[in-house]
C-alpha cells in the first residue's frame, strides 16, 4: 500500500462548527494524520477553549470566528485565511436540527434549519472554491447524513436540507471537477454524541437504533475519522459527487 495516499503532513483544513461535538472530533482526528487545523466557531470563548486543548496536545491549531450564515462575515474570514496561507481542504460541518412535525413547523424554523444546514455550505464553499479553482487544487467535504435518503417523523426541515446538501455536493462536482477540486460527503447514521445523548438514553428509541441497524449499535464519533481522512486526501482524487454513508449499514436494509 502507498501510505502517502493518505498523507495530511501540512494540508491546512478548514472545519466549520467545529468548537465542539463531532465537528471537534473530526478536526482533532484530521490533526492527528498531520493536517493543520482552523476551527470555527461563532462564540470565540468556545473557540480558544477548543483550540487550546488541541494545542496542548501538540497540534498545529488555527481560529477563525465567522458566522456560516452571514456571508459579509465568512466572504471576509476566508479572505483573511488565504492571505496566511491557502486553504487545502473545507469541511463543511456546521448544523442544526429542529425537531417539529411538518403540520406544526413555522417558516422562521423551516428557514433555520435551511439556512444553517444546506445555505451556509454553499456560501462557505462559494469563498473558499474561488481560490482553490485559481490554484486548480482543492478538496470540499460536505457532511450529510443517513436523512440526506431518508426520513423520519419531526425531522422535515432537516431531511430536505441534508437531501438538499447531497444534491448540493453533486452540483458542486458538475460545476468545479475541472478545476481539479474534488467535492464529497460523508453520511453519518446514529452516532453516539452529547447531543444525541437523550436518545441514547430513550429505551424505545435507542432499541430502535440498535434493531434498526445491521451492526447492532450507535456509532462512536471517532468512526467518522477515516472517511474525513479518505476525502482529505490523495486517496481521493478521482473520487467526486460521491457520498459515503458511515451508519453501521442501516441505510443498506429495510
Amino acid at each position: 500500500m502507498n501510505k502517502s495516499l493518505f498523507n495530511l503532513q501540512d494540508k491546512r483544513i478548514l472545519v466549520t462548527g467545529s468548537n465542539g461535538g463531532i465537528g471537534l472530533t473530526l478536526a482533532q482526528g484530521l490533526a492527528q494524520h498531520g493536517a493543520k487545523i482552523i476551527l470555527n466557531g461563532r462564540d470565540q470563548a468556545k473557540l480558544e477553549r477548543a483550540a487550546q486543548g488541541l494545542r496542548d496536545q501538540g497540534f498545529k491549531i488555527e481560529t477563525s470566528r465567522f458566522d456560516v450564515t452571514t456571508e459579509l462575515e465568512i466572504n471576509q474570514a476566508i479572505l483573511e485565511l488565504e492571505r496566511l496561507a491557502p486553504i487545502d481542504v473545507l469541511l463543511n460541518n456546521a448544523g442544526i436540527q429542529r425537531r417539529v412535525s411538518l403540520e406544526n413547523l413555522s417558516l422562521e424554523t423551516w428557514n433555520e434549519v435551511l439556512t444553517t444546514n444546506l445555505t451556509s455550505a454553499m456560501l462557505v464553499s462559494k469563498a473558499v472554491a474561488a481560490a482553490m479553482i485559481e490554484r486548480k487544487s482543492g478538496k470540499i467535504i460536505n457532511i450529510c447524513s443517513l436523512m440526506s435518503d431518508a426520513a423520519r417523523t419531526t425531522t422535515g426541515a432537516y431531511t430536505a436540507a441534508k437531501g438538499g446538501l447531497k444534491m448540493l455536493t453533486k452540483a458542486m462536482c458538475a460545476d468545479w471537477a475541472q478545476h481539479n477540486l474534488q467535492i464529497n460527503a460523508i453520511g453519518p447514521g446514529y452516532f453516539a454524541t452529547e447531543m444525541t445523548k437523550p436518545l441514547v438514553e430513550n429505551q424505545e428509541f435507542n432499541a430502535w437504533v440498535v434493531g434498526r441497524t445491521p451492526a447492532k449499535r450507535w456509532g462512536q464519533p471517532e468512526e467518522l475519522i477515516g472517511a474525513a481522512v479518505f476525502f482529505s486526501s490523495g486517496a481521493s482524487n478521482f473520487v467526486n459527487g460521491q457520498i459515503l454513508y458511515v451508519d453501521g449499514g442501516m441505510i443498506s436494509v429495510l
